[in-house]
């Protein structure tokens, strides 16, 4: 029989006795927001008395969620906020997470802007109706882009056999030409992953396309197979944040895990135990030993694939091979009233070669930051998959190079900010080149082998807050299962 209480919050939670009467202790290594889902979830199903350890070896819980400010703004430093849907219809799993944790009222939207392409000197509006740049007709490209006579042929096959991946930049240059993936496709994917489009796999970062392509003959009716079976509600918006900052999210979800939080202690080693885990933490010199029931590992790709090696090494290589894309983001505070485009921002295609590949007018974008009299904030992100070194340069100087290119891409000089930051995340994104959930298969059905072991991040799940959230959770579900056995 599964016996429960309530607690004081009216959660109904399992008692001990439902895992032997023993007390279990349950490791997460990595705070960012996967592991803290994890955490939080793990309070709310686990016995009452379950301890919950989460270890981040950085001296901040939230990962690349970071709240900042400027010029008395709140800015973020990472992560600027979330798909509010799903592709079934229903809030995304951000949205039922920050509901969850209490924050479901203090949720914000951007403001109704488009956004553009810079080429330049002049920006031109992305053309509606892509997906994720690739479009569903090549009617709409405009001044963008151009396709080649004969485009997208019906060669009488799905351009996608069961079970292939591709490279979306390899199937959009097949089907529509170079103009579109270098000009559309390329800058709207290295918006999200600062990747390349001839790198970055079909299945992991665009499935619903992957999916169609596997039965229709055509790219543009891939699209749109694609688009219509995504369900989106009349009137709801695309996007939110949290009020006051996405770091909130971050408090309120360690604080709800109840967990003890352990900042700036690396875990070196993890190994199996007769009874469950033991974790080698801490400095060589000075060795600390922790034993636990169940390990969650929520960090990047490198790390998981050393604490992995001891284990098995199957598993380490799937995961070690996930590459990563180093990027800067530089805020800019100008004076009130300065003039800019009437856009929310814009994205800049690879072939322009400029540093930056992107830029946000913060505060026009988040309307509810602005006002009259206040600085006019211009977030830029600099930084694509191959191009670290042009990283590697002082803030003044990565500053300056992003302030000139922002007037030379929007046609006009901008005044000298009167404060800014950069914010560096090197090896920040991961890179999902083909076959990259065949790898995760690998590796997670060699970690069957060893129960009260799962992974969680957006090494393995995907990028973005809602991808990481489920991930995280999947990754708690998994070792409750385990606990309960």
């Amino acid at each position: 029989m599964r016996l429960t209480f309530t607690d004081p919050g009216g959660r109904e939670r399992p008692t001990p006795e439902t895992v032997g009467g023993v007390r279990k202790r349950v490791a997460i290594i990595g705070g960012g927001i996967a592991g803290l889902a994890a955490a939080v979830t793990l309070r709310a199903q686990a016995a009452c008395d379950t301890e919950i350890i989460v270890y981040e070896q950085s001296g901040v819980l939230g990962g690349k969620l970071r709240t900042g400010e400027l010029a008395g703004v709140p800015v973020e430093r990472g992560a600027e906020s979330f798909l509010v849907g799903a592709p079934d219809g229903g809030e995304s799993a951000a949205v039922r997470f920050a509901r969850r944790l209490g924050l479901g009222d203090e949720l914000v939207h951007p403001a109704a802007a488009g956004a553009a392409l810079a080429f330049g000197g002049r920006l031109e509006p992305i053309p509606a109706g892509t997906l994720v740049g690739v479009p569903g007709d090549l009617s709409t490209l405009g001044a963008v882009a151009s396709a080649p006579p004969g485009a997208d042929r019906d060669l009488g096959r799905p351009l996608l056999a069961a079970g292939d991946d591709i490279a979306v930049g390899a199937l959009v240059r097949a089907r529509y030409g170079d103009e579109v993936a270098d000009r559309l496709v390329d800058p709207l994917l290295g918006g999200v992953y600062a990747g390349r489009a001839d790198q970055l796999s079909l299945e992991t970062t665009m499935p619903a396309l992957a999916l169609a392509a596997r039965t229709e003959h055509t790219l543009t009716g891939a699209v749109r197979a694609a688009q219509q079976a995504s369900v989106r509600v009349p009137g709801r918006p695309i996007f939110a944040s949290v009020a006051g900052g996405l770091s909130r999210l971050v408090a309120a979800a360690a604080a709800a895990s109840e967990a003890r939080i352990s900042l700036g202690l690396p875990v070196r080693e993890i190994a199996r135990t007769a009874r469950g885990w033991q974790l080698l933490l801490g400095p060589v010199p000075d060795p600390q030993i922790d034993e636990v029931d169940a390990v969650i590992l929520a960090v990047p790709a490198k790390p998981a694939a050393r604490l992995l090696a001891g284990l098995d090494l199957s598993a380490a290589a799937a995961v070690e091979v996930l590459d990563y894309a180093s990027v800067a983001l530089i805020a800019m505070a100008l004076p009130p009233g300065t003039p800019l485009p009437d856009l929310s921002g814009f994205l800049v295609p690879s072939t322009e070669g400029t540093l930056v590949k992107a830029a946000t007018f913060f505060t026009r974008k988040w309307a509810h930051l602005g006002g009259e009299g206040g600085p006019v904030i211009v977030r830029a992100s600099a930084g694509r998959a191959g191009e670290e070194e042009r990283l590697q340069v002082g803030d003044a100087e990565l500053t300056a190079r992003a302030h000139a290119e922002l007037g030379e891409l929007i046609g006009g000089a901008l005044p000298v900010p009167t404060a800014s930051w950069v914010q560096r995340w090197g090896g920040g994104l991961p890179q999902y080149t083909p076959g990259h959930l065949d790898r995760v298969a690998v590796a997670r059905a060699a970690l069957a082998e060893l129960p009260g072991l799962a992974l969680a991040g957006a090494a393995y799940d995907g990028v973005g807050i809602p991808a990481c959230v489920a991930s995280g959770e999947s990754a708690a579900e998994s070792i409750l299962k385990h606990l309960e056995d």
